[in-house]
């Protein structure tokens, strides 16, 4: 009994000197951090990065005095029972603690390589999305033997100094009796709880961690990944039941009538209709919408002779009607194109719908559906499996007459493969053989699958060689092989569409009678580049007899306003659930919403709590009243 009760004050002194060095840890995981992603900046904010490391150490040291109360308890049980093996359960403990810590922390650092944003929702895609081919993508993309050699080290590093503290330790005190033991556990306790709290202020540090700096980099650096996944985690968990309740969030609770009123002005409705148009009712023509996978604009600035991303899309980019300030609804593909397919607004911190308890749920909103019932023959044709995030079953549901998948692409087609499914090549020629073969009018939605890790390209195709204009070279911030490689498949993905339009606007056929729009899931391609905006393309071919006069081509609009602009430009007098805009018409607050808040007006992007000018303001109102909107839209979408 006496060996157990004389090591108590020398265990917690040994706990204190392993903490002290885990905290030294996340520090230097932050440097880290900050050296391999850091903009090139050409004043550092030095004040600006002090106070974040500062930040970030009292979160680190918040951190570490939550995962301290557990064997602090356990120590003064087992000193008052004097119970044996205690030193054992303590090791076993931060052995444990810390080998997750260093997992989650890696994770983070793998995440923000490829998103550009610390933890969020979208990591746990890696369980949601084919699990088999990440892995296989972290294999092809990654130098796996360092990362192993390293998680090697970190492993045995940890047991040997956590062993060495805690049982190697000759400091022997006197023995405590039961009035010490409880004075010291009592102020041990307090130490704790202040350390855990971050602030001796009304609120704790963690409830809402504040941004120190206009510097979204800045900000990011403070962050520990893991208490970004233990809000990750969190929000996963709401979305998976759908408990998020936008309306309340977004402040309408019990008056839902005023979202509507201020999103929609003076026409309180979400349903429209499409003007009377003769020739569309004589002659419906073929509409394709293709998202591209990951095709984010940023990279476009840099087309040229030798750096020719576009490839035969230039031709089309440089004729037809592209939006060039339009967002994203979202930044993952799932999350993009359920909204997008359903025209609702992307609701932030959420997963699936087909993941989800609204996976047997038909939306009336759903964009085949109207398409359906101005008798379209409906088809989602996707490069990869079905069965990915359960989109097949669930888009059966949404009006589509035809769900495709790699399987029928491969029924009908000799293909190559890649981890993610059929190239992009093959996907075109089945789509393009339906639209040849088609007796009644077309709406056809494609799904794209390269541009996407591991950025493998076909055998069978040739690559024009990219040299990488010095400027853009400068923004790159990740391994500049890597990136190529990924620039090579970007390429690759973006010719293939062209391609695709050059086999409509060369069948006789075809040519006349077909609309093709463009856009793409994300801009996740800005995770490796300086400058973030979330910016995608919406492009429209039109055939010369439905060609109006130009739209506004810088008007501020994302994803919402893709299915508005193509019912008006392609149905006659059909009826349709939309919160988004025609793009052919003048609105006097045209806005775009992300859902990572954000948001682009008239004057430029800007993020939902940085609303300053009168239109971001409105911007930031509109995109509030917009989830609201949707929240009771799903909630009235089997009714």
């Amino acid at each position: 009994m006496r060996n157990s009760k004389e090591h108590t004050l020398a265990l917690l002194i040994q706990i204190v000197k392993l903490q002290s060095i885990a905290l030294v840890v996340l520090t230097l995981s932050r440097v880290l951090f900050f050296l391999l992603f850091q903009p090139e900046y050409e004043t550092l904010p030095t004040l600006d990065l002090l106070s974040s490391f500062w930040l970030g150490l009292r979160i680190d040291l918040a951190l570490i005095c939550y995962v301290s109360i557990l064997p602090v308890v356990y120590i003064f049980i087992s000193h008052i029972l004097a119970l044996r093996h205690s030193k054992i359960v303590i090791c076993l403990y931060f052995i444990s603690i810390y080998l997750l810590f260093g997992a989650i922390v890696g994770a983070d650092m793998a995440f923000y390589s490829y998103f550009g944003e610390r933890t969020n929702m979208l990591i746990f895609g890696f369980f949601d999305d084919d699990t088999t081919a990440l892995l296989n993508i972290a294999y092809k993309n990654y130098n796996i033997f360092y990362i192993v050699l390293f998680s090697i080290f970190y492993i045995i590093g940890t047991i040997y100094i956590v062993q060495l503290l805690i049982f190697k330790s000759r400091l022997e005190p006197k023995q405590l009796n039961l009035k010490q033991a409880i004075a010291l556990f009592a102020s041990t306790v307090v130490i704790i709880a202040l350390g855990a709290r971050g602030s001796i202020g009304l609120f704790p540090l963690l409830k809402d961690i504040p941004n120190i700096s206009s510097d979204e980099f800045i900000n990011a650096t403070a962050r520990n990944g893991v208490f970004e996944f233990k809000e990750a985690l969190s929000h996963y968990n709401k979305a998976k039941s759908n408990s998020n309740n936008l309306i309340e969030q977004m402040g309408y609770g019990g008056d839902i009538e005023r979202a509507y009123k201020e999103y929609l002005d003076t026409n309180r409705t979400v349903v429209h209709m499409t003007k009377k148009e003769h020739i569309l009712e004589q002659n419906p023509p073929h509409v394709v919408v293709v998202m591209v996978e990951s095709f984010g604009s940023d990279i476009l600035q840099y087309q040229s002779d030798s750096f020719d991303i576009l490839r035969s899309l230039k031709k089309y980019f440089d004729k037809d009607i592209v939006f060039n300030n339009f967002i994203s609804g979202a930044n993952g593909t799932i999350v993009s194109l359920e909204p997008l397919l359903l025209n609702l607004i992307p609701r932030p911190n959420s997963i699936s719908y087909a993941q989800s308890n609204l996976m047997g749920t038909n939306f009336k909103s759903a964009a085949a559906r109207v398409y359906k019932n101005k008798g379209y023959e409906t088809s989602f044709v996707y490069g990869g499996d079905l069965s990915w995030r359960n989109i097949g079953s669930f888009l059966k549901r949404q009006g589509f007459d035809g769900v495709y998948g790699k399987a029928a692409i491969k029924e009908r087609l000799e293909t190559e493969d890649h981890d993610w499914g059929v190239y992009d090549r093959y996907t075109y020629q089945f789509v393009y053989d339906r639209l040849k073969n088609a007796t009644s009018p077309q709406f056809i939605f494609i799904l794209t699958t390269n541009n996407h890790p591991p950025y493998e390209i076909s055998s069978k195709y040739s690559s024009k060689p990219l040299l990488l204009p010095k400027k853009l070279k400068h923004n790159i911030v990740a391994d500049i092989d890597l990136a190529l490689k990924r620039l090579y498949d970007y390429q690759y993905a973006l010719d293939q569409a062209g391609l695709f339009l050059d086999l409509i606007t060369t069948d006789t056929a075809l040519a006349n009678k077909s609309v093709v729009a463009i856009t793409a899931d994300n801009n996740t391609i800005e995770g490796i580049m300086r400058h973030k905006s979330k910016k995608v393309p919406f492009y429209i071919h039109l055939p010369p007899h439905l060609k109006k006069s130009p739209p506004n081509l810088e008007v501020a609009s994302s994803h919402k306003d893709l299915f508005a602009t193509l019912y008006n430009l392609t149905l006659s007098e059909a009826s349709y659930i939309s919160l988004g805009d025609d793009l052919y018409r003048s609105y006097k607050t045209p806005c775009g919403f992300n859902d990572s808040g954000l948001l682009v007006s008239s004057d430029g992007v800007f993020k939902l709590d940085k609303a300053k000018s009168t239109n971001d303001i409105e911007c930031a109102k509109r995109y509030r009243a917009s989830l609201a909107i949707t929240q009771d839209l799903i909630n009235r979408a089997d009714q």
